[in-house]
């Protein structure tokens, strides 16, 4: 299986199952990796999906062996920006959070499928890069768009002109990765993963969907937006279940 699923309480693991290839993604594993990302949003019992990738790298991006052998028949690119991205959910907006658990390389297109992601985590053999620099492939699953969103256009361009690697510490500094862990990268973010998961979901899901809807709009239309999403949680009852069991414990932090 080029990719697999475990799924602990409400939260999917989804891992790129290619290790021989450093988890390289041709055709048929970017159409796998769309489906389950298709399927975990869909799931009302699901909160919050881990990507990560087997054997101890995160994804070399595009499979270029498979593109040199066939490319025109298997790695046929759909020129509709509406459908599946090149390596699969890159042109997804999910209503749910993903954590991109990341070691190894996470290059070129695992790059821009780490940049897909809400927040990165990664372990201290974590390596990032525009590595596809040298061998003239472009950045095509959003890379050229949302590196610079995370990291400033600066920095952005430095590695996408120059292709150079970066690790774990420097790609910290630089607010590509939220975390650095220093144990288990998987049990690290399958934590995280359980405390985005307890809080109440309609107002996370609310918020974070603002954020990614309003960064290119004009100022008073996202708070407009906002407002109105804002509202809507309210009118759940969500929030006032929440300021009933804020009022229960007498302000105290809730756990």
């Amino acid at each position: 299986m080029n990719i697999t699923k475990e799924i602990v309480d409400d939260i999917v693991i989804i891992t790129i199952n290619r290790p021989e290839v450093r988890n390289a993604i041709d055709r048929p594993t970017a159409e796998e990796l769309t489906e389950a990302f298709r399927k975990f949003d869909a799931d009302e019992n699901l909160k919050v999906a881990i990507l990560t990738g087997a054997g101890g790298n995160f994804c070399s991006g595009a499979d270029l062996l498979a593109i040199a052998e066939d490319g025109h028949r298997k790695n046929k690119l759909n020129p509709n920006i509406n459908d599946n991205g090149p390596l699969g959910p890159t042109r997804m907006l999910l209503s749910k959070p993903v954590i991109a658990a990341i070691s190894g390389y996470a290059v070129a297109g695992g790059l821009e499928l780490a940049c897909w992601c809400d927040i990165r985590m990664a372990d201290s053999t974590a390596k990032f890069g525009v590595f596809c620099r040298r061998f003239g492939v472009p950045l095509i699953d959003g890379g050229t768009q949302r590196l610079p969103r995370l990291i400033g256009l600066s920095r952005a361009l430095d590695m996408i002109l120059t292709g150079k690697e970066i690790d774990a510490e420097e790609a910290y500094q630089f607010g590509l990765v939220n975390y650095i862990v220093k144990g288990n990268i998987k049990k690290e973010a399958l934590a995280l993963a359980q405390n985005i998961a307890s809080f109440p979901q309609n107002c996370l899901r609310s918020d974070r969907m603002c954020v990614y809807k309003g960064f290119n709009m004009p100022l008073i239309d996202a708070m407009e937006m906002e407002f109105a999403k804002g509202t809507d949680v309210i009118r759940s009852g969500e929030t006032l279940d929440g300021a009933r069991k804020f009022a229960a414990a007498k302000g105290k932090k809730l756990q």
